[in-house]
């Protein structure tokens, strides 16, 4: 990190940041080498053992499953922006940021459906009932982050 003035390295300070997101950011391999391709997201999260967690949703088939079916290493970046400020006689942007590395998998049953409920909890809709029974038609992948890091400009 260019900044390390910036850089936050508490853990739950860390997790904040992306609890108070709305959306991330998935950035998978291109097929054989290929482009990079970025998808935003809504999603769910938890903290288990030192390590975050990221749950996402999706169709069983299309671009997203295929990418990860061929290669489930990704990365997930999120940020707030807060808006702009004059600062040292420079414009700047106030923005607090969230990166993290881990590996894709598509899971079923009951940890399907812990990461639906987290999801919609993170989406605003808490205790939303959904078919249980279903779970396992949705595409449901959870990440288990290996490494991230957060960024602030607000702590100066």
């Amino acid at each position: 990190m260019r900044r390390t003035d910036r850089e936050v390295t508490d853990f739950n300070e860390i997790f904040g940041i992306l609890e108070r997101s709305d959306t991330i950011r998935l950035g998978m391999n291109g097929i054989d080498g290929g482009c990079p391709y970025v998808v935003p997201l809504s999603f769910g999260c938890e903290t288990a053992g030192g390590k975050i967690i990221v749950y996402f949703h999706g169709a069983s088939e299309g671009m997203k499953h295929d990418l990860i079916k061929n290669n489930p290493l990704v990365c997930v970046e999120a940020d707030i922006f807060h808006g702009y400020t004059d600062r040292e006689k420079a414009t700047t942007a106030m923005y607090e940021s969230f990166i993290g590395f881990g590996k894709a998998e598509v899971i079923r049953g009951g940890e399907a459906a812990r990461g639906m409920d987290l999801m919609l909890n993170h989406c605003g809709y808490d205790g939303f009932e959904f078919d249980r029974g279903r779970i396992d038609e949705t595409g449901i992948y959870k990440i288990v982050l290996d490494s991230f890091s957060g960024k602030s400009s607000l702590k100066n």
